[in-house]
């Protein structure tokens, strides 16, 4: 078996998709991922299409502009899918794609561990402001 240099074990780690490299294109993504109003929306679409106006009621404490971004990030990363319905006023529908479908439960899956474990999380983060000089 050959020896490898460095750079052509970081070059192999990028065709391999390595998450660890920053220049990896799937640490980008897990960036993407990890953004909480992406894990929020994708987990509101998860049963089934909503209307943007339905999606800002419905996700608390977004602004107008930030889920236009998140929502046009994810139709860009062909997680959701964006349908104009011609009409008066026009009807903008959002749903999951396949792809997105799939990504949902592993988001919603954090969403309920946040809510189950959020008592546990805050005794633990009381516990150690406590212990802990300032």
């Amino acid at each position: 078996m050959a020896t490898m240099t460095a750079a052509q074990r970081r070059e192999q780690a990028r065709t391999d998709y390595d998450a660890f490299l920053r220049a990896c294109p799937t640490n980008q993504l897990l960036g993407r991922l990890s953004d909480k109003w992406v894990s929020l929306v994708v987990a509101a679409l998860a049963p089934g299409p909503l209307r943007f106006s339905d999606l800002s009621r419905k996700l608390a404490g977004v602004s107008p502009k930030m889920l236009t971004q998140t929502l046009r990030a994810l139709e860009r990363d062909g997680i959701l899918s964006r349908t104009v319905t011609p009409s008066v006023p026009v009807r903008v529908d959002y749903a999951l794609t396949p792809l997105g479908a799939s990504l949902a439960g592993l988001l919603t899956a954090v969403k309920d561990w946040a809510e189950t474990h959020f008592d546990e999380v805050r005794t633990a983060r009381e516990r150690y402001d406590a212990d802990t000089p300032a």
